[in-house]
């Protein structure tokens, strides 16, 4: 495995295990008041790139998150991909041939 592997898979397990500790914070909690608890931190204190991949990692559903994370996870803002962050502010980017231009 490759330092670059290393850093994403540790990168990964730091955030499961980030969101895990802030559900078990909120489990005492009655469960609504849990589960707006999770999100409203994560919402607050994660930057979007955090969320992102919060998200990538929910979406494959490859990770272990306590279920508060998932039920939570409907309260969390999803933040915009790249693409649609460049899009909303009218970048389009190089066009194909534009980018195979660039690179030679």
């Amino acid at each position: 495995m490759s330092h670059d592997e290393d850093h994403i898979t540790s990168t990964r397990e730091k955030l499961v295990r980030m969101a895990n500790q802030i559900a078990t914070f909120f489990d005492s909690k009655p469960r609504e008041e849990g589960i707006t608890g999770v999100a409203e931190h994560i919402n607050k204190f994660w930057e979007p790139r955090m969320r992102r991949q919060l998200f990538e990692m929910l979406d494959d559903g490859t990770e272990t998150f306590n279920e508060l994370v998932v039920a939570a996870s409907a309260k969390i803002k999803r933040p915009k991909t790249s693409e649609q962050a460049d899009t909303s502010i009218g970048y389009t980017g190089p066009t194909q041939g534009e980018n195979s231009a660039l690179h030679k």
